[in-house]
């Protein structure tokens, strides 16, 4: 069974990038709203091993659908870290070489990740990826929840483009949303994903 992992900060230290309403329905209603349909779908999955390919078929989406949920929201709140903690701020180091070395700057890989979020039909990620058998990062995009994985990167850094990770609070303006994150991007933590990626 899964669970709901506890947020690694408090709820209202994100203001005004993410108000505590929208991060308390996130988190409490969307989020556990995946691992709830997800336990759920994995016990029918066990039931069904002798039903019907395609009743069985059925169940893996739903697993799928709310698998990629839980797991990308997991790395989505520990991509974030309230400003005065350091969030917004990538330190000299590994990620930053590799980010240079494949973007040209920072500013310049976050207007590339921000283009495409922003350019993402309906509901998906956005995504900063590391390729270990090449050692270079992408940015890219992916749909519904499906996973960094699919593309055959490792996840280092995801946005959530989802209408409700953002709309109660900045509307239909995706991009305004998209710009904000970035003051409260955990840069330290997806240095450590980079560093055990290329492990």
């Amino acid at each position: 069974m899964y669970t709901l992992p506890p947020l690694p900060y408090d709820i209202t230290e994100f203001g005004p990038v993410l108000s505590k309403e929208i991060i308390q329905l996130h988190y409490e209603k969307h989020h556990a709203g995946y691992v709830k349909k997800l336990n759920a779908a994995l016990e029918k999955k066990q039931a069904a091993q002798n039903q019907d390919l395609s009743t069985q078929i059925m169940i893996d989406e739903d697993v799928k659908f709310n698998g990629g949920g839980h797991l990308n929201h997991v790395l989505y709140w520990e991509n974030l870290i309230p400003q005065n903690k350091g969030g917004g701020s990538l330190p000299d180091g590994c990620l930053r070489q590799v980010i240079v070395k494949t973007f040209g700057s920072l500013e310049r890989c976050k207007q590339i990740i921000t283009e495409i979020c922003v350019s993402v039909h309906g509901s998906g990620w956005g995504w900063l990826g590391y390729c270990p058998n090449q050692g270079h990062l992408r940015a890219f995009a992916t749909e519904k929840h499906d996973l960094a994985q699919t593309q055959k990167f490792l996840p280092l850094l995801c946005i959530d483009v989802w209408e409700h990770a953002y709309y109660l609070q900045y509307k239909n303006d995706r991009a305004a949303y998209v710009q904000a994150i970035w003051s409260i991007i955990n840069w330290r933590k997806i240095e450590e994903r980079l560093i055990q990626a290329q492990q």
